[in-house]
């Protein structure tokens, strides 16, 4: 069974579920973070002093507060601890149910597995850890399967997700090409900006790009 793991999660009374789920599979080593920013420090810890986490159990919603952080969901924890540790198996454990958002997060940050909480959830989060452990396929809602099988649902990648997020902020098509060229992200000239934000509209149905935000927000993308 997985050494260490590390959960992610603000919720005192979920958090103790899981512990108690981990206890239950003898997994020696138990840390929790409520905050995404200290749970990336924690992994960036681990592989600085040679012990390493094997398995990230992450919520995708952190409430927030007076305090200021660099990453405030668990898309962003994944996808900073996978550039950090490709090889960390990673567990989302959220109420989220878009399937917008839920394939994303399987095909473009290579989760090993989504768990929906709700009735039953704590016992499908046990038998996904020994299934994930063991290389085993995991089981996925019929709903969440078919979902993932559907090449009808428009493909979001990152890029779509880093430009609608800009967008939400209020950043011209200039600054989100600057930011784009800053952080290396490719294609971030104007016109190719412009090209993805129409093919995002025509898809969405949106009018305009106020209303593409609105929409995206509804879907839990943005």
């Amino acid at each position: 069974m997985f050494k260490k793991v590390l959960v992610a999660e603000d919720l005192d009374s979920i958090s103790i579920s899981i512990v108690k789920v981990l206890e239950e599979l003898a997994i020696l080593e138990i840390h929790h973070a409520k905050y995404c920013d200290d749970a990336f420090l924690k992994i960036k810890k681990g592989l600085h002093n040679s012990t390493p986490y094997d398995l990230l159990i992450s919520d995708l919603s952190f409430k927030p507060d007076h305090r200021e952080n660099r990453f405030s969901s668990g898309e962003e924890l994944i996808e900073a601890a996978k550039k950090l540790q490709p090889d960390l198996k990673t567990i989302v454990f959220s109420i989220e149910d878009k399937s917008f958002r839920i394939k994303s997060l399987f095909n473009n940050l290579e989760i090993n597995a989504y768990v929906s909480k709700g009735r039953n959830s704590i016992p499908i989060l046990k038998k996904t850890i020994q299934r994930i452990y063991n290389n085993e396929e995991v089981k996925l809602s019929a709903e969440l399967s078919l979902a993932l099988r559907d090449n009808s649902l428009f493909e979001i990648e990152s890029y779509d997700i880093a430009l609608l997020k800009s967008l939400s902020k209020g950043s011209t098509l200039d600054n989100i090409s600057s930011e784009f060229k800053e952080s290396g992200i490719v294609p971030n000239g104007s016109s190719s900006l412009e090209k993805r934000i129409n093919k995002l509209k025509i898809y969405f149905k949106a009018n305009n790009n106020v209303h593409l935000i609105a929409i995206t927000k509804d879907l839990g993308l943005v």
